[in-house]
């Protein structure tokens, strides 16, 4: 059998996690705080993810029910008209009796042998494993929201950029064509600068499309009619804004995401499969009763008379001796799958470590690619306030004002994207993180099966403290 990681858990619940619930509220966006809040009641992905819920709940109810007593009540009503045959006997031949019958049907499993718990430790796993899948799922969704947001607060930074690029083009040609109509340029000069309009006013005509398409999304995601993304304003999050996310970050803290402990609750889900598998090789003993009153011949009140009442009581036991070794597959087969959502485990553990070492690393390069480009923003600033002075003062013409002007767009096209990028990041690693949920997560002792002895290692605890 599979060598199983020990869970640092050993609470009923997680330590609290190191990102706030509602990260995105940092954003300062009421609009997209509106958006995440309707989601959470009308996104159809979030219902069927709640259903489960309730599917689960119910079938811990069902299993539930097998460990309490049971009781049924059975009867019958009717007349038989016998064959005129002396095999009958005499007084039969011909005749038409009642023939009717009730009874009552007590059945209590004593479960010596603890079966019923291992069922209803699994159903419970089951449904937690339910619960933290609808978590995860609300994360997505949000995390998808919350992306396409931003991009959609991008898509509107480069199209304003652009608009301001199209009247400095217009400028340009103007300027060109009085140029040329004093003799002072040429027709190619003028050619050319008319040339870049519609090349600018494609760009622009792009950006409009990416623009109702991330309004489409947004309210796909949220489950609203297509109708209503025409009420979605411009965000007014601004891309320089830098989620609050703990300057250390500990890998351990991986155990705050839902997929983990959705996997852990799978394992114990499986390591209660092995036990009950386990169990198959012991006695069942059950408490039987029944009570029944039979009336074949006379009248109905004969179905009440003492006479005809008969009862019994006393202990069932069911135990295998031979079964062709089909407890014994049985018994492989559910070791076969605790095995493998261990392995599961491990390669999930394994992924999310290296999901958010990535994602430290992307922050730290996009951190520093905010501050280069915020400072190249700075200096075009600075060159086209100096070209605008010399213009005034007539040291330079116009076009050198234009020409820098061109650059300082340039890099503040560069700094929306580089911005928007590390937003998407720092929303990725919040996600990566848990979102700011809290889980319920399973003991230590509930990852192996009680019945079979399994090893285990601290691979997962020397894993997550590198």
């Amino acid at each position: 059998m599979a060598t199983l990681p020990v869970a640092h858990v050993t609470d009923k619940t997680l330590a609290p996690p190191m990102v706030t619930e509602q990260w995105w509220t940092a954003f300062n966006d009421p609009q997209l705080d509106q958006l995440i809040t309707k989601m959470e009641n009308l996104s159809p992905t979030l219902q069927q993810a709640i259903d489960r819920i309730h599917i689960a709940t119910a079938k811990v109810g069902v299993v539930g029910a097998d460990a309490k007593p049971h009781l049924a009540a059975n009867g019958s009503l009717g007349v038989e008209h016998w064959p005129e045959d002396t095999h009958y006997g005499a007084g039969l031949n011909g005749d038409t009796t009642w023939n009717n019958t009730a009874g009552l049907a007590f059945d209590y499993d004593i479960d010596l042998f603890k079966k019923q718990d291992d069922r209803e430790q699994q159903a419970w796993a089951q449904l937690q494993f339910s619960r933290i899948s609808a978590q995860a799922a609300q994360l997505q969704l949000i995390a998808n929201i919350v992306r396409s947001y931003i991009g959609l607060a991008l898509a509107y930074d480069q199209r304003e950029v652009q608009r301001q690029r199209f009247a400095q083009q217009q400028e340009i040609i103007n300027l060109t064509k009085q140029q040329f109509d004093y003799g002072l340029g040429s027709r190619y000069d003028l050619q050319q600068a008319q040339a870049q309009l519609p090349i600018i006013n494609s760009v622009i005509r792009a950006l409009d499309e990416q623009i109702a398409l991330d309004k489409n999304q947004l309210v796909t995601l949220v489950g609203l009619p297509l109708a209503e993304s025409n009420n979605i304003q411009r965000p007014t999050l601004m891309l320089a804004t830098t989620l609050q996310l703990p300057q250390a970050l500990p890998l351990s803290l991986v155990g705050n995401r839902p997929d983990i402990n959705a996997t852990r609750w799978q394992i114990v889900t499986e390591a209660k499969g092995v036990d009950l598998a386990k169990a198959n090789f012991y006695p069942n003993i059950n408490l039987r009763a029944g009570l029944s009153q039979v009336m074949t011949v006379g009248d109905m009140t004969q179905l009440v008379s003492a006479e005809n009442r008969s009862y019994s009581a006393g202990p069932v036991i069911s135990l295998p001796i031979f079964d062709g070794g089909a407890r014994r597959a049985q018994l492989g087969i559910a070791s076969a799958r605790y095995d493998e959502v261990v392995h599961r485990y491990n390669a999930t553990l394994q992924q999310a470590l290296r999901e958010v070492s990535d994602l430290l690393i992307q922050q730290n390069s996009a951190q520093d690619q905010a501050v280069f480009a915020d400072d190249a923003v700075a200096r075009a600033t600075q060159v086209y306030q100096t070209a605008e002075t010399a213009f005034k003062q007539g040291f330079r013409d116009y076009l050198h004002v234009l020409d820098a002007q061109t650059r300082l767009f340039e890099q503040q096209l560069t700094k929306a994207t580089v911005h928007a990028r590390l937003l998407t990041i720092e929303a990725n690693l919040a996600v990566s993180l848990g979102g700011g949920m809290h889980y319920i997560a399973p003991k230590t002792e509930q990852l192996q099966p009680a019945r079979l002895t399994i090893q285990t290692t601290d691979e997962a605890t020397a894993c997550c403290e590198k």
